[in-house]
C-alpha cells in the first residue's frame, strides 16, 4: 500500500506536460505513476513509458556518485571521487580554458531531458554571468515556430480540449498515439459524442493513422504543395470564407491568384498523393466549420520546415474555422505564460557581444569549423546538462570526433552512463523530477504547474540546480539567483509574471492560464501590427536565412532531393517507447521496441533485392549506418522510415542513425532537419 499520493509533473520532452498522481512508498521509493484526473487535459491518461516510471527512477544502474575518468575517453574507465573534489576540478578546468582562449571556449551545452524552468534553464545564469559562450537552442521547435508566427504573429491557438468539440480534427506533422497519447484523449470523445471525422497527414502509416477515417501518406517535405492544393479547391469550389478573409487576412485576393497554378493535379506530381484524396480532404475541410488543425514537430524537421508550417496554419484562415468554437489551429501556447524569466536565466547580466553557437551544428563546432565557431576561437570545455548529443545530435561522426578530443574538457551531469556522458572528464550524478523542485508551463494545453520533491535524492545526486550553484561559488560567479533555493526562484518567478505563488498553483494541481475564446481564436485581430493573418509573411523579421523564402504559401524546393545517386528520403521518427534517449535503458522499452530497423516498401525492397529482415546499409556523404530491413506498405515508394533515437549502441556497427542527417541550419533562423535526408540503400 502507497504511504500517501503525491501530485506531480511529467518533465520530458513532450507537449502534453502531463499531471500525474505518483504512488509514495516511503520516502525513497514510488510505486505506480498515473495521469490526473483533476487536470482536464490530462484527464487521468498518462503514457505508458512514464506509468512505469519506476522502472526508470529505481533502475540498478542509475548514476550514484561523481565519477573521475581514468582510462582513454569513451573506455568507460571511471572512479568514484567526492563531490567537491569533482566541483573543484571542473572550475579549475573552466579558469583554464577561459585564461587560453578566453571566456567564450566554455559553452554550457543542455536541452530538454527535463522541462521544468528552473532545472533545465537555469544553466544560462552561469553562463551570462560569466560570459561564456550562448547557445541558440534549435535542434527541437525553432522552424516551426518561425513558420506558426509567420501567419498568427504569436505562438497561440485554440484550446487542445476543444478537440472534443470539434467536428473534424486533423493531425498534420505529428503522430499523438506515440509522442501526445492525451491529444488521442480528446480525439475519442470527439468521435464518440459527435462524429467526428480524424484526417492524418504524415509520410508514413503510424499507430495515429491506422486510427484515422483518412490518412494522407505525403513525400517527405512536400506539406506546403498539399497546403496550397487543398486551398485551390477551397477558393473554386466556394468554401472560402470571404466575408472573414477580407476582415481577417492581409492579401486574399493575391493569394487566390497565385493559387490558381496550385492545383490539385501540381500537389499530386509533388506530394505522391493522389488527386482524388486531395478533393476529398478539401471538402471535408470546407464543408466542416469546426474544423481543427492539430500542427506537429514534424514540421520543424525539414529545411523548408518554417515555409511548410506557415501554408498549413493558412487552411484555417482561408475558411475562417477560427470563428467556431472547436475550428482554428494549434501549434503551441507559448505565448500565454509571459514569463519574466531575468532571475532563472540571469537575463540582466546578458553581454550581448558574446558569439551564439547553434546547439544542432555541435558537431562542426567541436570539430572546428569556423562558420560554426563564428570564425572565433575554439570551444574546450563543455558542461552537458539534460542532453544526450553524442546519440541524438546530427552529423553524428562529427560528434563523435570533437568530444574525442584530448584538448576538449567535458563535464556531463547525468542520471544513466549515457554514450555523452561516458565521453566526460567528470561525470556528475543528477536527480529525477521526483527528486527536486521545479515549475513547468506546457505546449500541448495552457497549464502552469509545480512539481515538488517526491522522494530523497538517489544515492549522491544533486539536481541541476545544485550543480550550478556550486560551480557558481567556485568560479566567483556573483548573482543572487545562486544564492536562492529551486522553491524561493520558483516563487519569485510566479510573481515577476504575474502568476499565483507555488503553494497555491502546487495545491491547485496547476494554473490554467488559456485566454479567453475571442483571444485564443483571434477574434480581437491576430498578432500582427495590422491584426491580420498574414499569407504574405516578413520573413525577414524572423531571422536572417530568409533569402528564397517563399512570399505566398507555396512548395519550397530548399530540401534534400532524392536523386539518382540517392534516391530514398530518409524520415527519423520518434519510436513509441523512446523519447528521445529517455527511457532507452529501461528494460520494457528495450523489449517493446526490439532493435532498429528500417521501415521499405516491399517493392522498394524487390526491386533492391533485398529480403524482408535481412541487414540493410543507407548511406550518403556523410556516413552510412546498418539496420535490418522491414517490408512495410504505409508509405510511398522512394520513402524509407527509421524510428528512433537508439543509442549507437543498438546499430549493427555501432553507429546511430543521426550519423546520416545534416548539421545545415533550417530557414529562417536555424533548424534540424531530422527528416530531410537523402540516402542509398544497398544490402549489407
Amino acid at each position: 500500500m502507497p504511504l500517501d499520493v503525491v501530485h506531480s509533473v511529467c518533465p520530458h520532452d513532450c507537449p502534453s506536460t502531463c499531471a500525474l498522481e505518483v504512488e509514495r512508498l516511503d520516502s525513497r521509493t514510488i510505486g505506480r505513476v498515473r495521469g490526473s484526473r483533476v487536470n482536464t487535459y490530462t484527464a487521468g491518461v498518462v503514457c505508458a513509458k512514464t506509468a512505469r516510471y519506476a522502472e526508470r527512477v529505481h533502475h540498478p544502474d542509475r548514476l550514484g556518485e561523481p565519477l573521475l575518468r581514468t582510462g582513454p575517453k569513451g573506455s568507460g574507465q571511471f572512479r568514484p571521487i567526492a563531490w567537491d573534489e569533482a566541483l573543484d576540478r571542473v572550475a579549475e578546468a573552466f579558469i583554464a580554458a577561459v585564461r587560453r582562449h578566453g571566456s567564450e571556449a566554455v559553452w554550457p551545452y543542455y536541452y530538454a531531458g527535463t522541462m521544468g524552468l528552473v532545472q533545465r534553464d537555469g544553466i544560462n545564469r552561469l553562463r551570462h554571468v560569466m560570459r561564456y559562450s550562448g547557445q541558440h537552442s534549435t535542434i527541437c521547435v525553432t522552424l516551426a515556430d518561425r513558420g506558426y508566427v509567420a501567419g498568427t504573429g504569436a505562438k497561440l491557438g485554440v484550446d487542445s480540449r476543444e478537440m472534443a468539440e470539434s467536428d473534424l480534427i486533423v493531425i498534420w506533422g505529428g503522430n499523438p498515439v506515440s509522442t501526445q497519447v492525451n491529444v488521442m484523449t480528446h480525439i475519442t470523445r470527439a468521435r464518440r459524442e459527435r462524429g467526428a471525422k480524424l484526417v492524418v497527414i504524415d509520410p508514413y502509416r503510424t499507430g495515429t493513422a491506422e486510427a484515422a477515417d483518412l490518412h494522407l501518406a505525403v513525400r517527405p517535405g512536400t506539406d506546403g504543395a498539399l497546403a496550397c492544393g487543398v486551398m485551390h479547391i477551397l477558393f473554386k469550389e466556394g468554401f472560402a470564407d470571404r466575408a472573414y478573409l477580407a476582415k481577417y487576412t492581409d492579401v486574399p485576393d493575391r493569394l487566390e491568384a497565385h493559387l490558381k497554378t496550385r492545383d490539385p493535379e501540381w500537389a499530386e506530381r509533388i506530394t505522391g498523393v493522389p488527386v482524388e484524396m486531395i478533393y476529398q480532404f478539401a471538402r471535408m475541410f470546407g464543408t466542416t466549420r469546426r474544423s481543427y488543425i492539430r500542427l506537429g514537430y514534424g514540421f520543424s524537421r525539414s529545411r523548408n520546415g518554417a515555409a511548410q508550417m506557415h501554408a498549413a496554419s493558412c487552411l484555417p484562415a482561408v475558411t475562417g474555422a477560427w470563428q467556431y468554437r472547436g475550428g482554428g489551429a494549434l501549434w503551441g501556447q507559448g505565448t500565454i505564460y509571459r514569463w519574466d524569466k531575468t532571475l532563472i536565466e540571469g537575463l540582466d547580466a546578458v553581454d550581448p557581444s558574446i558569439r551564439q553557437l547553434d546547439q544542432s551544428r555541435i558537431g562542426p563546432v567541436l570539430v572546428g569549423e569556423p562558420d560554426a565557431l563564428e570564425h572565433r576561437g575554439p570551444v574546450t570545455a563543455l558542461l552537458v546538462q539534460s542532453t544526450n548529443p553524442m546519440v541524438v545530435a546530427p552529423e553524428l561522426l562529427k560528434v563523435h570526433k570533437g568530444f574525442a578530443r584530448d584538448d576538449l574538457f567535458v563535464c556531463v551531469h547525468e542520471q544513466f552512463m549515457t554514450e555523452t556522458a561516458a565521453m566526460a572528464d567528470i561525470v556528475l550524478p543528477a536527480t529525477t523530477f521526483l527528486e527536486h523542485d521545479d515549475v513547468y508551463q506546457a505546449s500541448g494545453h495552457s497549464y502552469i504547474q509545480i512539481g515538488p520533491k517526491v522522494i530523497e535524492p538517489h544515492a549522491k545526486c544533486r539536481s541541476n540546480h545544485e550543480v550550478i550553484q556550486g560551480l557558481a561559488r567556485r568560479l566567483g560567479a556573483s548573482h543572487r539567483g545562486f544564492e536562492m533555493t529551486e522553491w524561493q526562484i520558483i516563487d519569485e518567478t510566479l510573481a515577476a509574471s504575474g502568476w499565483p505563488d507555488a503553494a497555491t498553483v502546487r495545491d491547485a494541481g496547476g494554473h490554467d492560464c488559456i485566454p479567453d475564446f475571442e483571444t485564443a481564436h483571434y477574434l480581437n485581430g491576430f498578432a500582427h501590427a495590422d491584426g491580420k493573418f498574414h499569407f504574405a509573411p516578413d520573413w525577414k523579421a524572423l531571422g536572417p536565412g530568409f533569402a528564397g523564402m517563399p512570399e505566398l504559401p507555396d512548395h519550397w524546393t530548399m530540401i534534400d532531393q532524392a536523386t539518382p545517386e540517392h534516391p530514398f528520403r530518409l524520415v527519423t521518427a520518434p519510436a513509441r517507447n523512446f523519447l528521445n534517449t529517455s527511457f532507452t535503458e529501461t528494460p520494457t522499452s528495450q523489449k517493446q521496441e526490439g532493435r532498429p530497423q528500417a521501415m521499405i516498401h516491399p517493392q522498394d525492397l524487390h526491386a533492391l533485392g533485398i529480403a524482408d529482415g535481412a541487414p540493410v546499409r543507407l548511406g550518403n556523404r556523410r556516413a552510412s549506418v546498418v539496420v535490418h530491413a522491414c517490408a512495410f506498405d504505409g508509405l510511398q515508394r522512394g520513402v524509407v522510415v527509421v524510428e528512433s533515437i537508439w543509442p549507437n549502441r543498438a546499430f549493427v556497427e555501432g553507429v546511430g542513425i543521426n550519423a546520416l542527417v545534416s548539421a545545415d541550419a533550417g530557414a529562417p533562423q536555424g533548424g534540424a532537419v531530422f527528416h530531410d535526408t537523402a540516402v542509398w540503400i544497398k544490402a549489407a
